[in-house]
């Protein structure tokens, strides 16, 4: 059990894991190709200038399998955490799917972008990222933007700036308790989170999942197993 003090603020990364809970590939490992192509082939600002239809065709497969999937329960329990704590918690996810808010999650960051929002791909539009949950999705052919330009998905790409990194560094800086679920413990800047809140004076930092991730070593404890069986018995019984 992960004990929170009443003045404590808590950061919560979540990564492809607890997703893949829920049925959504994780593209990472063995199997992790689609059409045996690697997620770095798909997801870069080069592979949308080489070939924009191959990617808009693999976000359009991945809305259709998020859409089908269900929050499973470590995202109802990060829901349950976040009525209690309000804003003392952040909760920050790598992933693009929509389960956390599906859960009942109010506050996410989506570092990574979201796999039901879409914007123009035109540095000089004026459009903002906008929800497309089922416009565009079933189309084969990539839409256009009233300016003319592409329509992309609204995530982002190796090579790319995660969004929203002034916010989630400024929480990091306050945060006393740092949980990292299901998460390789690869991807940059995610990767480096817990290295920046660790030592700390007063600050403690656990990993959760059902594997090792790269960064293992940097956690004052791991707790090995499933999300959706861990987090509920984590975070289900400590004194607000």
């Amino acid at each position: 059990m992960i004990a929170i003090k009443p003045t404590e603020q808590v950061f919560v990364l979540t990564g492809a894991g607890i997703s893949a809970e829920s049925g959504i590939p994780t593209f990472r490992g063995s199997g992790g190709l689609w059409e045996e192509y690697r997620i770095e082939d798909l997801a870069s600002p080069a592979a949308w200038t080489r070939n924009p239809e191959l990617v808009w065709r693999f976000y359009s497969w991945r809305r259709e399998v998020a859409a089908a999937c269900e929050p499973n329960p470590g995202h109802a329990a990060l829901a349950a955490l976040e009525q209690k704590l309000g804003d003392r918690l952040l909760l920050c996810t790598q992933s693009v799917d929509d389960l956390h808010e599906k859960a009942g999650s109010k506050r996410v960051m989506h570092m990574h972008g979201r796999l039901f929002q879409s914007r123009c791909e035109s540095e000089r539009c004026q459009t903002t990222p906008f929800n497309d949950r089922g416009t565009y999705r079933t189309l084969s052919e990539i839409p256009r933007c009233k300016c003319g330009a592409r329509v992309r998905p609204h995530i982002c790409w190796f090579g790319e700036v995660p969004f929203q990194l002034e916010e989630i560094f400024s929480a990091l800086a306050r945060c006393h308790l740092f949980i990292s679920i299901g998460t390789s413990g690869v991807v940059e800047p995610a990767a480096s989170f817990v290295r920046q809140v660790r030592g700390r004076r007063g600050t403690r930092t656990y990993y959760v999942g059902p594997e090792e991730p790269a960064n293992s070593s940097l956690f004052d404890e791991c707790c090995w197993g499933r999300a959706g069986e861990t987090l509920p018995q984590l975070l289900g019984a400590h004194q607000l």
